[in-house]
Order: structure tokens, then C-alpha cells, then sequence
């Protein structure tokens, strides 16, 4: 089946290679960056393969979801890349739930709630070692569990909530000292 790209007007953002891509989808094409491109994505022999067409250039790509919610793993050429494609909805959340990708301060990083709710469990605990896209802590908001997980491996520094607390939205739930962090 041919996607229709009416089914996907909207805006994403899209990290590669430590770099970001603004990728607006609208009844007027494709830009990238502001930039317009001609593109056309057709499913291939597999249900992981895709017929990408990009400015008049024939590609074949292998896609797969990885762990993290909006990854992928893309093989291209004989490359493999990890993709993070989110929404603008998405990006929001991640941001404030402290599991954006990297930023430009390597330092510690405070993990806060992305929505309020109840702190239902702690899954780690204080000096404890973390590795990117672990568990750390869940929150019931609206009779939903929520799992607010880390953005990048390290160290555990500092909790600041328990189990059975009321957290507001963007309220501070942990600290995490990224790996070869020295303050």
C-alpha cells in the first residue's frame, strides 16, 4: 500500500547524528529544514524494507522500531542510524519528563514529572548506576501508569519524591549525574 502523506501532515523533529532536523509535512510537500524536498516512501519486499525516492534518488532502507518510544533503527547505503522522529506533542513530554536527548550542558540533570499525578514507585534508589531509557519512576495520572525513564546512563544523585507522594507537573522527582560527568 501507498501512503497517502495527507495522513501525516504535521510537524517533527528529528535527531541524527547528534543534529536536529525540523521535517514539516504539509498539503504544500515536504521541507526539511525549510528546505523542500521531493519524496516518495513506498513499502518494499518485507515489512522492514521501504523504496525511499528522495530528490530523485532511489533507496532502499530497512526500518525498525527500536526500545525508545519514536527510535528507529534505519539501515541506509550499508549504514545503520538511530533515528528519534517525535511530534511536537512528543518533544514536549520528553522534554519535560527529562528524557530529551542530550543537550549542550553534559552536567546533572533533574528528571521532573511531565504531568501531575502520584508517585506510585521509586525503581531506583539514591548512588544507584542508571543506564539510558531505564525505569526510574512511575507516576499514575488519570487511572494510567507512567513510566518516566532516563535520558542518558549515569548515576543517581539525588530522589527527592516517595511513594504515595502528590507531584505537580514539571516538579522535580530526581537528579542524575551523567556518566564521565565531573563537576
Amino acid at each position: 500500500r501507498r501512503y497517502d502523506l495527507a495522513d501525516l501532515f504535521m510537524k517533527y523533529f528529528v535527531e541524527l547524528e547528534g543534529r536536529e532536523y525540523v521535517v514539516d509535512i504539509d498539503p504544500d510537500g515536504i521541507r526539511i529544514d525549510d528546505v523542500p524536498v521531493e519524496v516518495d516512501l513506498a513499502p518494499g519486499a518485507s515489512a522492514r524494507l521501504w523504496d525511499l525516492l528522495l530528490d530523485r534518488v532511489s533507496y532502499r532502507l530497512r526500518a525498525e522500531r527500536a526500545a525508545e518510544r519514536g527510535s528507529w533503527e534505519i539501515e541506509l547505503g550499508g549504514r545503520r542510524h538511530v533515528v528519534l522522529a517525535l511530534d511536537k506533542r512528543r518533544k514536549a513530554i520528553r522534554r519535560l519528563s527529562g528524557s530529551a536527548a542530550g543537550g549542550s550542558d553534559p552536567g546533572p540533570y533533574e528528571v521532573v514529572a511531565p504531568m501531575p499525578g502520584l508517585v506510585i514507585a521509586v525503581e531506583v534508589s539514591a548512588d544507584e548506576a542508571v543506564s539510558s531509557g531505564q525505569g526510574l519512576i512511575v507516576i499514575e495520572a488519570m487511572k494510567m501508569e507512567n513510566e518516566v525513564k532516563a535520558k542518558t546512563a549515569g548515576q543517581v544523585t539525588d530522589i527527592k519524591v516517595a511513594e504515595g507522594q502528590a507531584v505537580d507537573k514539571g516538579e522535580t522527582l530526581l537528579v542524575i549525574e551523567p556518566d564521565g560527568w565531573r563537576a
